[in-house]
């Protein structure tokens, strides 16, 4: 059974039935029946059908922020702001698509030559319960809109939000184009096998990537992974230290801290650390864990018990190795509050490992020699912000940086008009922009002589 628990009062919300593996063949041959009348509709029609997605979503946003607190915690007007940007992105994906898929014509030793771009089949993603609606939007949609069908195994507390974005989604485009998998992760490899399954995607850890990727190569199919970070937020000599502390604020805590994009290393040259830290912490003392639903709490429970307690785990390895704990530390339950280390070093948890809750951990450097170093020494590679008044100097330095993204002035966030995607154990492979639009196509050459 897959269960949602409301992670702050610990009371359960509801069971779902899991699918056997007949009704799990039965759910990909319907999305790959309608998968082929929907391939045949004029680029044009589906566009303008989904884009009939943006304007339900907005209908129900706040039934949609509801649900996302109840589930997995996410303060409510958090989760609103999600689903306005899961809209907006819809609408920006819908006035691309024409241009990004239209044939290319290229010259070549031929009468004519072109590349069109033909839909795969069916695509799966394997999604989180971080971000519930917009992990499965900035996939789901380009490929839909190329003309695929498209199945979700959705992480199993966010059952409840998977299940509204099918609705949603069908009532737009047609029964069983978007399909939940309600299943045992031990049967996604299944799902992955099925002839009518051609390309995967995943966000999550870098254990579930791994174990798609071995199952998606076994099976000769492309798969994009989306996996962990540790992002630097780099605080130069010459930083505005009042937007760096205001950005960082934002960059660690948003969400409970519950990102892979967060501000999870924040490197602060020597002669701004004392700056910095006492307006920083002086700031995260402020930050109160509450009740998910009140419209004033900016940090709502973390989704799970199991995770605050690994995320305590993290803080205490920490200190043990030589940090100092400046603000926080305490948990009860799923309640982890907003917590300051100082002092982090690599060879420490808070450093070299991911912390995926509301734990901000602050270290130094002397020279742009040894920030590179630091920022370079994570095995992770989804991005980093840096904080400077030379934008120009920080520009070349950006080729330096072994991230699949460089922010100057700003936090890491992800643009459905940029691509978005890490290095290393980050992942491989880009969602969004004209990169991501086309992940799930065949580009196909088409050649006259």
């Amino acid at each position: 059974m897959a269960r949602s628990i409301n992670p702050y009062t610990q009371q359960s919300i509801r069971e779902y039935a899991e699918l056997n593996l007949v009704q799990l063949d039965s759910r990909i041959d319907a999305c790959s029946s309608a998968q082929k009348s929907w391939s045949s509709k004029a680029l044009n029609e589906r566009i303008q059908l989904v884009k009939g997605v943006s304007k339900r979503m907005l209908n129900v946003k706040q039934e949609l922020a509801v649900l996302a607190a109840t589930e997995m915690g996410k303060p409510i007007t958090q989760g609103i702001q999600e689903v306005e940007k899961c809209a907006w992105a819809i609408d920006l994906m819908c006035a691309q698509a024409a241009d990004i898929l239209k044939t290319k014509v290229i010259s070549a030793e031929a009468q004519e030559s072109y590349v069109q771009h033909d839909p795969l089949g069916l695509v799966l993603g394997v999604m989180p319960w971080n971000y519930p609606y917009w992990q499965v939007i900035r996939y789901a949609i380009p490929a839909l809109i190329s003309g695929n069908g498209v199945l979700l195994k959705h992480a199993s507390n966010v059952t409840g939000a998977a299940l509204a974005i099918e609705s949603l989604i069908c009532q737009a485009v047609g029964n069983d184009l978007f399909s939940v998998l309600i299943l045992k992760v031990s049967n996604v490899s299944k799902v992955i096998e099925n002839f009518q399954v051609r390309a995967v995607t995943l966000t999550g850890s870098e254990a579930a990537g791994s174990a798609v990727a071995m199952a998606a190569g076994k099976a000769i199919k492309p798969v994009v992974l989306e996996l962990g970070g540790s992002n630097a937020f780099v605080v130069m000599k010459d930083a505005d230290v009042e937007l760096a502390v205001k950005d960082a604020i934002v960059g660690r805590f948003q969400n409970s801290g519950q990102s892979c994009i967060a501000a999870k290393r924040i490197l602060v040259h020597s002669s701004l650390e004392k700056e910095f830290t006492e307006k920083f912490a002086a700031r995260v003392k402020r930050l109160w864990v509450g009740d998910p639903m009140d419209e004033h709490c900016y940090v709502g429970p973390m989704a799970r018990v199991d995770l605050a307690e690994e995320l305590h785990d993290q803080v205490e390895r920490s200190m043990a190795a030589g940090a100092k704990l400046l603000v926080g530390g305490r948990y009860q339950g799923a309640t982890y509050s907003p917590t300051v280390l100082t002092g982090v070093k690599p060879g420490m948890p808070a450093f070299d490992e991911e912390t995926f809750g509301p734990v901000a951990a602050i270290g130094t450097f002397d020279s742009n020699e040894d920030m590179l170093a630091l920022v370079n020494s994570s095995k992770y590679g989804l991005g980093v912000s840096l904080y400077s008044s030379d934008v120009q100097g920080i520009k070349t330095l950006a080729s330096q940086f072994d991230e699949g993204a460089v922010f100057i002035n700003s936090i890491v966030k992800s643009d459905p008009r940029l691509p978005f995607g890490g290095t290393k154990l980050s992942g491989f492979g880009r969602e969004l922009g004209e990169v991501g639009f086309l992940n799930f196509v065949n580009h196909k050459t088409v050649y006259v002589g």
